[in-house]
Formats: C-alpha cells, sequence, structure tokens
C-alpha cells in the first residue's frame, strides 16, 4: 500500500491519527504528513491545539475532527467524513489514551470509575476505531493500523495497574485483528518506554534521571523516536502484522 523509502513515501495515503494534538499524536501527525500523507487528526477536549498541528503540517488536504474514542455516534460521523472528504482510508493509527498515576499497591484509588474509564478508552475505543473505519480501509489496496501500546503492557510497570492492563489487553487485540483481518489489512503495536512528553514532564527529574540510568540507550524516548517507529512500520515493514514494535533503549534488559 506504500511506496518504498524515500520522502515522499506515503504520497496520496489518507491517515486518520487519533489523538493527534497531543505530543506523540503530533509528531506521528508531521512524520505521515512530511512522507506526503493527508491527515485527519482526531481530538475529545482541545480543538485548539488539534488545529495548531494541522497548521504546521507539510501538504495540504488536511482535516481536524472531534471524536472522541469512546463515543459510537462520534465514530459513525468520522467514518462518514473521511468517506466523503477522500473516498477511502489507508493508514489508522490508535493513539488516543490516558491514564492517571496510582500506586500499583492502593487497591482503594484504583476505583471501578477510573478502571472503566482507562478500559474504555485505550482498549475499547481502539477497537471501536478500527470498526468504524474497517470498511473504508478495504475500499483502496489494503491499509495498516497501528496500535500505540506501551512496555507498561508487557512488564506490569506503569502508571497504575489498570493502564497496564489496557496495553497488555491491546497488544492481545493487535495479534487477534491481525489474523483476522488478513490479508487486506495488516495491524501492529508500537511500545513505548517512558516518553519525554507531558506526563515525564510532571514527573520529578530524579525519576527520571533514574529512568535514563537503567535504560541501555541512556535516555528516554523523544516522541519523534515514537512516530519514527510508527513510519517505519507503515511504509518499510511491508511483510510484518501482528507484531508488538517495541521503542525502549532496551528498558526491559535491566
Amino acid at each position: 500500500m506504500v511506496g518504498r523509502g524515500g520522502i515522499a513515501a506515503l504520497r496520496g495515503q489518507i491517515a486518520v491519527v487519533t489523538g493527534g494534538g497531543g505530543g506523540i499524536g503530533s509528531a506521528i501527525c508531521r512524520r505521515l504528513a512530511a512522507a506526503g500523507a493527508q491527515i485527519v487528526i482526531t481530538y475529545n477536549n482541545h480543538a485548539g491545539k488539534a488545529q495548531a498541528v494541522a497548521d504546521t503540517l507539510a501538504g495540504a488536504g488536511h482535516l481536524v475532527l472531534r471524536c472522541p474514542v469512546d463515543d459510537a455516534a462520534a465514530q459513525k460521523e468520522l467514518a462518514r467524513a473521511v468517506s466523503e472528504t477522500y473516498g477511502r482510508l489507508d493508514i489508522l493509527v490508535n493513539n488516543a489514551g490516558i491514564s492517571k498515576a496510582v500506586a500499583h499497591e492502593d487497591l482503594i484509588a484504583l476505583d471501578d470509575e477510573l478502571i472503566d474509564r482507562i478500559f474504555r478508552v485505550n482498549f475499547r475505543g481502539a477497537f471501536a476505531s478500527l470498526r468504524a473505519l474497517q470498511p473504508l480501509l478495504r475500499a483502496g489496496e489494503g491499509g495498516v493500523v497501528i496500535n500505540i501500546s506501551s512496555i507498561a503492557g508487557r512488564t506490569g510497570v506503569g502508571s497504575n495497574v489498570a493502564y497496564c492492563a489496557s496495553k497488555a489487553a491491546l497488544d492481545s487485540m493487535t495479534r487477534s485483528l491481525a489474523r483476522a483481518l488478513a490479508p487486506q489489512i495488516r495491524v501492529l503495536s508500537v511500545s513505548p518506554g517512558w516518553v519525554n512528553g507531558d506526563y515525564a514532564q510532571r514527573m520529578p527529574r530524579a525519576l527520571i534521571a533514574e529512568q535514563e540510568a537503567k535504560t541501555p540507550l541512556g535516555r528516554i524516548a523523544e516522541a519523534d523516536d515514537v512516530a519514527a517507529a510508527v513510519y517505519a512500520a507503515i511504509a518499510h515493514l511491508r511483510f510484518s502484522t501482528g507484531d508488538i514494535i517495541p521503542v525502549d533503549g532496551g528498558r526491559p534488559l535491566c
């Protein structure tokens, strides 16, 4: 579905990036647009941030739409808008996600409402996005879905127990749907460790320094490291599906 290498490898491709106004999402949008794709940025609460990202993207024909991933009506409207505007979809990046820091041993603070909200957005939202957009992904020559996961799904170490479990569920969904939707649609997970974004910048510097020291490559990821992996999975790993691609600097080795 994509060309071989080169800066314009995605020329003419249509990509939806959920939560595209955030740190990782905006880096993904920039990478894909620079490679020639037209980007549909979805957001929930921050229209200004999403539009600001769209305004900086290379190329033309980009679109910004409000679409909470846990809102079925909004998902249908997204599919309708993409169909009417572009007629098909080539790339879906399930980037939207939420979390909240809760100590793993604090079983009371991780209440049912927070657990349900995390799974509703991080797991069900990604599934619902693919469910709504699947017909458009099949409308062209085939599509690719990238789920933005986390090494928390593998290590069980993360902002809270439910977050870790939601990312493990996302990776399991990646494997299941890669099998179910092949060969027309490829499905992969990109799995970062710590990323130098809003969440990390709110943490004590000593904690981040500790994570850097425990990472073989000596730093935590930048948002563009994640975006580069997404681009590589789309444009270069064309015979890969169902795989979990780490972007963690080797952190689980320590």
